[in-house]
């Protein structure tokens, strides 16, 4: 089964406002540059994480995915909970999101 946007949004959410403002705010600061909107990235790291093999991994549980800005670029790290340890296991960071050139 595969990630959905609706998934990683949700994930974000639980992180806090604090991250989900973050993706609004690297989405609108920028303009009038083009910049992927929240639901772009949520759509495309659902894709991403499910190439990778996340959800075939069962035992795994996506908490939570922080989000944070480095200069123009988007950082987000989705954070999983193993279920035989309890423990908390996070995806490497990600930044692929800069904002296009000016218009």
């Amino acid at each position: 089964m595969a990630f959905t946007r609706e998934d990683i949004r949700a994930s974000i959410e639980r992180a806090g406002d604090a991250h989900w403002d973050a993706l609004i705010r690297h989405h609108e600061d920028p303009y009038p540059r083009p910049t992927p909107t929240p639901g772009d990235i949520c759509r495309a790291e659902a894709e991403r994480l499910t190439e990778l093999g996340y959800p075939g991994r069962q035992e795994l549980t996506l908490e939570r995915t922080l989000v944070r800005r480095v200069g123009e670029e988007v950082e987000l790290v989705h954070c999983f909970r193993d279920a035989a340890t309890g423990a908390e296991v996070r995806a490497d960071p990600f930044r692929n999101y800069v904002p296009g050139p000016p218009g």
